[in-house]
């Protein structure tokens, strides 16, 4: 058995086609799918299910994927730790992120991979419940997710990063003159919503609810451009978590007011699996995640208002997340331990918008 034929099956299961794994591998086609099927008669088992096309991994080969990102993750950590003895901090670094905290994580990985130039980082948005299952099986070795307790999760270290706060961006016409809105005056107001923010989505719909009213969701998107333009084209008016404000500004004419109420709808957070060897690139990332002030970056982006406390960046200068100073000895500063948390909560996968974006 080869290392290479493991990054095969990795491969695989990240691209569930047979043609991208190999281009990924940067093998040709018929050199990967032989690896595969040696692979196969090594373990003396059937780990593929093939057909005209990628059909998936039987139960077997199920298990053997599991081993194979566990061993794969082990041989980075081996790399990282003796990289780190001769030059420093050396390796891949894999993040899982929500949608919805991409662009704010951003505000740490550019100043990590600054101080860290010899650290590749993988960043890819997520669902909560590919999160946690990558955390499980060793495919990402820390993830940005809402931290809860769910049976049957993987626990881990946790370091909070912000609580995420509700806003309505509001179409032209609606709410003039307010500095913020409640959650009870979208009753009846048409609205829509990234699919992929459920958490401000079931704190609006247990706020009507309170009241005998529901929310009418009409537009529903995975992407914010579409979102934007729905609102400033449209009689919607848009609701989500504030963190998606620091990706990309709203357009001219949208205004964004703070939900009174709503100001911590869910914390949001890093998460280390419990994994031995202990992912020496991902403590490091969490104990630096400690000394941005994430939450403040992101407020900066919400106008003042009653409602809302705003950490305001100063004058003339956007906001953006300071950057930690280095020891003396150019290593990262020592973190205090993190208590051991939940791992993130899975969600429910929202149904993807029909409409064009």
């Amino acid at each position: 058995m080869l290392i290479r034929q493991l990054e095969y099956l990795a491969a695989l299961d990240r691209e569930r086609h047979f043609a991208r794994a190999a281009s990924a591998c940067h093998v040709s086609q018929p050199a990967l799918s032989a690896a595969l099927r040696k692979l196969e008669a090594e373990l003396d088992i059937r780990i593929v299910r093939r057909g005209h096309r990628f059909e998936g991994f039987t139960p077997e080969g199920e298990r053997v994927l599991r081993w194979a990102h566990r061993i794969l993750a082990e041989c980075d950590l081996l790399d990282a730790e003796v990289g780190a003895m001769r030059k420093g901090r050396t390796g891949r670094l894999r993040i899982g992120v929500l949608p919805s905290a991409a662009a704010a994580v951003a505000h740490l990985t550019a100043p990590f991979g600054t101080r860290h130039p010899r650290v590749r980082l993988s960043v890819r948005a997520l669902p909560a419940e590919d999160i946690a299952r990558g955390l499980a099986d060793g495919s990402l070795d820390c993830g940005v997710a809402h931290l809860g307790a769910v049976s049957g999760r993987p626990r881990g270290a946790a370091v909070r990063l912000y609580a995420e706060r509700g806003v309505v961006l509001a179409c032209p016409g609606r709410f003039t003159g307010r500095a913020s809105v409640a959650w009870q005056e979208l009753g009846g107001v048409p609205l829509c919503g990234m699919t992929c923010d459920g958490g401000v989505r079931r704190a609006m719909e247990a706020a009507l609810a309170e009241n005998g009213g529901r929310p009418s969701v009409q537009v529903e998107t995975d992407a914010l451009p579409a979102l934007y333009t729905h609102v400033a084209e449209g009689d919607w008016c848009g609701v989500v978590a504030h963190a998606w404000l620091c990706s990309a500004p709203p357009p001219q004419g949208v205004r964004v007011l703070p939900v009174e109420g709503a100001e911590r709808v869910r914390e949001v957070g890093i998460v280390v699996p419990e994994n031995a060897p202990e992912p020496l690139l991902a403590r490091d990332f969490a104990a630096f995640a400690r000394t941005v002030p994430l939450q403040e970056v992101l407020d900066a982006a919400l106008p003042p208002g009653p409602a809302v406390p705003v950490h305001a960046a100063p004058a003339g200068s956007s906001p953006r997340a300071p950057r930690p100073h280095a020891s003396a000895d150019g290593a990262d500063a020592e973190a205090p331990e993190s208590e051991p948390a939940p791992a993130p909560e899975a969600g429910v996968r929202s149904r993807r918008s029909s409409s064009p974006a």
